[in-house]
């Protein structure tokens, strides 16, 4: 048997640590490191889940030899810088949603990691979830027919961190967050056919003070084959997370919610955090969901990333799949601009999606 992969942490905040929660219940990986630039936040993470050693720098990270494997969860404007450095430190990287802030960031994340023969492995969470995983097996079997419509929403009453509402370093709004889950979520459960064309209607409706971004979005895709895809994403729910999946075909429909069908109906006077994504106000009723990070998919996500690592495998979600993401994203805020259908590919030099929307300046 082969020994564990070693894993460094880069970044201390949310996502990261339900990564860590997740390595942790992968026999064959070890977390070895974790980096944040932040005071003190490195080192209570790695008390926290017993972890070796703490950096306030990610490249003394890169440079220890042992570690085979980073997992960046860091803000989107940072995903390029690291991604670069860890692949010249020869390190197999997991990057965490959206890949970047723009398409010639991603050219050269994807070229970088070629150049040093490491894997870039995309982190979506919704081709790992074990439900969504069954509705994929259905549609695959033939039970449902030929799919016409998938459909896919997401939607809670706004991110937790700061960096989500600042454009500059985000990017986007609501579709760039949420958004990038549903194109990819489509692509997997069709196989990944070409996408023919996006339309998109975009809207600031609640939280035009804290951001220019789209706080509400509604995606139509159009694939090669045929089949509509319908995603709508929002910031503006109450009562916490929200996040199911329709698919329609010839022969049958599959309904699946991700949350609700494995939660406990819950009032609270006082409210409670999700663990997952700390989204939304869960004061009065709302559905909690337990074992959060198994029901997203995150541990079955790390898993199948650290085996790749080990044996040598083609991840189920590449750097590749995530540049297609980013372009339909792109091609989103676009149409949002134009309000009408825009055909793929799509070709742009915008520094950010939301720049085709909403240039620097506007609200």
């Amino acid at each position: 048997m082969k020994p564990p992969v070693s894993v460094g942490l880069i970044g201390s905040q949310f996502i990261s640590a339900i990564h860590a929660e997740s390595l942790q219940h992968c026999p064959q990986a070890r977390l070895a490191a974790v980096a944040s630039p932040t005071p003190g936040n490195a080192a209570a993470f790695a008390r926290r889940f017993g972890i070796p050693r703490a950096y306030t720098d990610y490249r003394a990270l890169l440079a220890q030899p042992e570690i085979q494997m980073v997992v960046v969860g860091v803000p989107n404007h940072l995903h390029c810088e690291v991604v670069l450095a860890a692949a010249a430190a020869g390190k197999h990287i997991v990057i965490e949603k959206p890949l970047c802030l723009n398409l010639a960031e991603a050219d050269r994340m994807i070229a970088a990691c070629r150049t040093a023969g490491v894997k870039l492995m995309y982190a979506e969470e919704l081709c790992f979830a074990p439900k969504y995983v069954r509705l994929k097996q259905l549609l695959d079997s033939g039970a449902l027919g030929a799919p016409t419509l998938l459909k896919q929403t997401e939607k809670h009453d706004g991110p937790h961190a700061a960096h989500f509402w600042d454009v500059e370093r985000s990017g986007g709004g609501v579709t760039m967050d949420m958004g990038c889950h549903a194109i990819e979520f489509f692509r997997w459960m069709l196989g990944r056919p070409p996408i023919k064309s996006v339309y998109a209607q975009l809207s600031t409706q609640v939280h035009g003070a804290k951001t220019r971004g789209d706080d509400n979005a509604i995606l139509i895709l159009e694939f090669a084959n045929g089949v509509i895809g319908m995603a709508e994403e929002s910031w503006t729910k109450l009562g916490g997370m929200d996040d199911r999946a329709e698919v329609h075909g010839s022969e049958g429909v599959a309904y699946a919610d991700l949350l609700h069908g494995n939660a406990i109906e819950t009032y609270s006077a006082r409210g409670y955090e999700y663990a997952v994504e700390k989204a939304g106000s869960t004061k009065g009723w709302s559905f909690t969901i337990y074992e959060e990070a198994w029901n997203y998919g995150f541990h079955a996500e790390m898993a199948h990333f650290v085996d790749c690592v080990q044996h040598d495998k083609t991840p189920l979600v590449t750097g590749e799949d995530a540049r297609v993401v980013l372009e339909v994203i792109f091609a989103a805020y676009e149409s949002a601009r134009l309000g009408r259908k825009v055909e793929l590919p799509f070709v742009t030099n915008a520094a950010r999606p939301i720049d085709l929307w909403k240039p620097s300046g506007a609200r």
